[in-house]
């Protein structure tokens, strides 16, 4: 008798088993998106630069939200990718070029973003960006975001314009210069 019933006990576990091995596997949303996000690694914190310049304008400054990274793009229409330069660099202070002024920006690093463009129309002087030295650049809101902290504009000298992007810790950015638009990227961890 008690023989019979380890047989009909390793029949009904064996038979659970396969029955559950038969049953497809699903995953709940939340761990579907994690798996589905594979963040990107390797782009480092050191400086990132690229000689050229433009005397085409920027005009604009906006940020985005992506599942690895927070994205900061300066739009300069009409500039081509190869003639867009920039340097991006990790700082212990921001110094506006020209004066030399400290501007203060918030978070655990900054990052010095020069774009080689002007901020105003190099024939007649007028702005063409309008952020103001040392505040919170004009239309961002960083609410909610994972990396960034802080946007400061540090004006535009000779051609090459300035911001300070404050970010959480110094982690890994990437730059990528497109017609039209220089993309930094800075990754929500390492």
């Amino acid at each position: 008798m008690v023989r019979s019933r380890t047989v009909w006990a390793t029949a009904a576990l064996l038979t659970a088993t396969l029955g559950v091995a038969a049953v497809p596997a699903t995953a709940s949303p939340a761990t579907a998106t994690r798996a589905a996000v594979a963040c990107p690694t390797g782009w480092g914190s050191l400086a990132k630069t690229y000689s050229a310049g433009t005397s085409t304008p920027l005009t604009n400054v906006r940020t985005g939200r992506h599942d690895c990274y927070d994205r900061f793009v300066v739009d300069v229409p009409g500039a081509g990718a190869a003639e867009l330069g920039f340097s991006v660099a990790y700082v212990d202070r921001l110094y506006q070029d020209g004066s030399g002024r400290a501007i203060a920006v918030g978070g655990g690093a900054i990052l010095e973003v020069r774009v080689n463009a002007p901020s105003y129309d190099p024939e007649t002087g007028a702005s063409t960006y309008p952020g103001r030295v040392a505040q919170p650049l004009p239309g961002v809101n960083l609410a909610g975001y994972s990396t960034f902290r802080d946007t400061r504009f540090a004006g535009s000298f000779e051609g090459v314009t300035q911001f300070g992007l404050g970010v959480r810790a110094r982690l890994p950015f990437r730059v990528q210069h497109l017609a039209d638009h220089l993309v930094v990227d800075v990754a929500h961890a390492w």
